[in-house]
């Protein structure tokens, strides 16, 4: 019996953080940004403490949402140094540590995050790393 690899496509997983004065509406422009820039987006991710207002992001946008560990955020090095961030979560940047943390071990930032018009909420995407199975 002959076994084949398949290439598994890479996932571009959004990552987001925001203030508690963030609305929807301040998520859905980032991401709109964000598929602007990088075309499609196939997962959701956010802070444990953050979760719900994302969730509600991926139910009205049919994106599935995976959450991570509020304390593995100080553990990804990220592109930008909030000083805010770092203070408040210990992490550069929320929405590019969740992006790498929701991609899974081998992510990579297609770029910094980006920030809402209203300067509520900030996205940033990390893509997988593509992977062959075997069959």
């Amino acid at each position: 019996m002959m076994k084949q690899t398949v290439a598994r496509q890479a996932l571009k997983v959004a990552g987001f953080g925001f203030r508690q004065q963030a609305t929807l509406e301040s998520l859905e422009q980032a991401l709109d940004q964000l598929i602007a820039e990088y075309g499609p987006i196939d997962q959701l991710a956010a802070a444990h403490s953050m979760l719900p207002l994302v969730e509600a992001l991926g139910s009205a946008r049919h994106i599935p949402v995976v959450g991570v560990a509020d304390e593995a955020l100080a553990s990804v090095t990220t592109l930008t140094h909030s000083a805010y961030s770092l203070r408040e979560k210990g992490t550069g940047s929320v929405a590019e540590a969740v992006a790498l943390l929701g991609a899974g071990s081998g992510a990579r930032l297609l770029g910094p995050r980006t920030v809402s018009n209203d300067r509520k909420a900030t996205a940033a995407v990390a893509t997988t790393a593509a992977q062959g199975v075997r069959l």
